[in-house]
């Protein structure tokens, strides 16, 4: 087993020098930050890009403080207790990150925009390689998830190139909904992960169709305010699954702890 995690360590990075190597530098584009709602409202200029942020911060903090309130969750596992909190902080920080980047968007702002996002979803592979597949390889993933996902935003902002961010992005996007579907659960409840799923793919569809959506609604919201409102429905629908979710097989839990 250790063989095959050097090996597969070992495929990851060599695809990663190829992906660099061979395909052309990619930049952020700059109409990116053109949102079509620039309303200001109380003197906060893109106000509603801004206060939609809100949610992720009540999520967040509700979550972190019922994840250390006597086991709330039901959390089995010290390392999905790591997990989880660092997922909650990271949702936690969305809302300073992107309030602070939609006050005035730029590609020095889409940083503390986008650096909290990333923690969030390498901590949701974390929990999901803890659960499903080895608790102790899982645990000390959180910390290298992390730090992959930080490197993609720092390795963009110094270099002008979005490949890394996006590959480590669309690579999460895959493999959580994957991995919430093939292998078997040690809890209850695991549809959640889809439902979550599914409101983050909503989330990316809003935020595409920024200006049509401002322009059906007559102005009255943009697809990237209701973007966050949706990808602020992941923090929330996981919330819920914790709240629900128990163990749903106590020999996969020793199996996984052991």
């Amino acid at each position: 087993m250790r063989k095959c995690t050097v090996q597969a360590l070992g495929l990851a990075i060599a695809f990663f020098l190829l992906l660099i190597l061979l395909t052309p530098s990619i930049p952020q584009p700059q109409r990116y930050h053109d949102f079509a709602d620039k309303r200001e409202f109380f003197g906060i200029p893109n106000a509603l890009n801004v206060i939609s942020n809100f949610l992720f911060m009540v999520i967040g903090l509700i979550g972190l403080v019922l994840c250390h309130r006597m086991n709330y969750f039901n959390i089995s596992l010290q390392g999905e207790l790591w997990g989880w909190t660092c997922f909650y902080v990271a949702v936690t920080s969305v809302a300073f990150g992107s309030s602070y980047y939609h006050f005035g968007p730029n590609d020095a702002g889409l940083v503390w925009d986008r650096l909290p996002m990333s923690v969030a979803f390498a901590s949701l592979l974390a929990i999901l390689v803890i659960e499903r597949i080895d608790a102790k390889k899982g645990t000390i993933s959180i910390v290298s998830l992390i730090m992959a996902g930080i490197m993609s935003n720092v390795y963009w902002r110094f270099f002008g190139d979005i490949r890394l961010y996006v590959l480590a992005q669309g690579a999460s996007c895959i493999a959580i909904p994957l991995m919430a579907t093939l292998l078997p659960p040690m809890y209850t409840h695991s549809a959640y992960w889809l439902w979550a799923s599914g409101f983050y793919v909503l989330a990316m569809l809003q935020e595409a169709a920024d200006r049509v959506i401002y322009l059906l609604t007559f102005h009255i919201v943009s697809g990237h305010t209701l973007k966050h409102l949706s990808a602020a429905m992941v923090p929330i629908i996981l919330t819920v699954m914790l709240a629900k979710r128990s163990v749903y097989s106590e020999k996969l839990l020793h199996a996984k702890s052991a």
